[in-house]
């Protein structure tokens, strides 16, 4: 079964590596870049599945050998099977994880809002936090950003603030960040040195190409309307606010931070398309939902999903119980540490529905 699908795999690299040689592949831009990250995220896998091969291989000859006459050939043959029976199991299980299915989502970029939640000033102070925090996170990942929407606190940070993300594997890495995040600390405003906790959310969306939106213009309503401009600055004069009802499920999606109506469209259709795209996932996976909660999560802001504890140098991620003391290094955009945290968690258990369902 498990070399079935191998040799699956390797007859389609070998198919992208022909495709990729095609002229009509070279000479469409967007098709080539497709297939070119198909095949290069294809390339490890393969010389992981080589290795395998040639493990194989050598256990075939290995066998063969326990047949001869000679004593010192059949113990040589012997030791060398030891070996080689090791290197299939740890192989194997490499070979497990590797072959967990990516989220299909995950190589796209983002729009990720961060909004002040309850604790007045402090929130709003907070959330500028977690903006300053992620945006070190994106400059040392090479990412590049775009802030589509601010509104500022009256005491510093946001009270909303909306960026897009631009990179590689975005939403792979952020997709874990949708819920509360609350902190636990003396605000500068504090007299007493008492700590007190604020709240702020984050949203994050994987970002649509237009081809890739899988609804229909005549299953859309749209609606324009006036919106203040970026920051609440502008006079209402024009109708930049957009909102997009897909007439079949009734939802609704809508955007009035861009600072153009064009834009406010692109921003309202991704997340209708993500509203969409998530209620077609459930009624999928509607048989497996009493048997397990996505670690990421609904994305609901009421999710409390981390706490950043400032006098014990604390960060704790409440959905896979783990807890770091390294809050002064995470809030200079130190995430590594949580986010594979969070990624081992989540193929953990992808592998045991891998396993369940074969």
């Amino acid at each position: 079964m498990m070399i079935d699908r191998l040799r699956a795999i390797k007859n389609k690299h070998q198919d992208l590596e022909v495709r990729l040689s095609d002229p009509e592949v070279t000479g469409d831009i967007k098709l080539f870049s497709k297939l070119h990250k198909e095949y290069k995220d294809l390339t490890e896998l393969v010389q992981v599945i080589d290795q395998y091969e040639l493990i194989l291989s050598n256990i075939d000859s290995s066998t063969a050998m326990l047949k001869e006459a000679d004593q010192e050939m059949r113990e040589m043959a012997q030791e060398e099977l030891y070996d080689l029976k090791k290197q299939k199991e740890d192989i194997e299980d490499k070979l497990k994880w590797m072959l967990i299915p990516k989220d299909p989502d995950d190589d796209k970029d983002v729009i990720m809002e961060i909004r002040s939640g309850t604790g007045g000033d402090e929130a709003s102070i907070f959330a500028g936090d977690l903006f300053r925090m992620y945006t070190k996170y994106f400059d040392a990942k090479g990412w590049k950003y775009e802030i589509e929407y601010a509104n500022e606190g009256t005491a510093g940070g946001y009270n909303k603030v909306i960026l897009e993300i631009f990179g590689e594997d975005v939403f792979g890495f952020l997709k874990f960040e949708s819920g509360a995040h609350r902190v636990q600390r003396v605000p500068k405003t504090e007299t007493q040195g008492r700590v007190h906790t604020s709240a702020a959310t984050v949203a994050v969306l994987p970002k649509f190409e237009l081809e890739e939106i899988n609804i229909r213009k005549d299953e859309l309503r749209v609606d324009t309307f006036r919106s203040s401009g970026a920051g609440g600055q502008h006079v209402n004069k024009t109708e930049s606010g957009v909102r997009f009802t897909h007439i079949p499920t009734g939802i609704v999606a809508e955007s009035t931070d861009g600072r153009s109506q064009i834009k406010n469209r692109e921003i309202a259709l991704n997340r209708l398309a993500a509203k969409v795209n998530e209620a077609q996932r459930e009624a999928v996976t509607s048989a497996y939902a009493s048997h397990r909660k996505s670690l990421v999560g609904s994305g609901d802001r009421s999710d409390k999903i981390r706490t950043y504890n400032y006098p014990q140098n604390r960060v704790t991620d409440h959905r896979i119980n783990l807890t770091l003391y390294n809050l002064d290094r995470i809030v200079l955009g130190d995430l590594d540490g949580i986010f594979d945290a969070l990624k081992l968690a989540e193929n953990t258990e992808r592998l045991k529905e891998m396993v369940a369902d074969e």
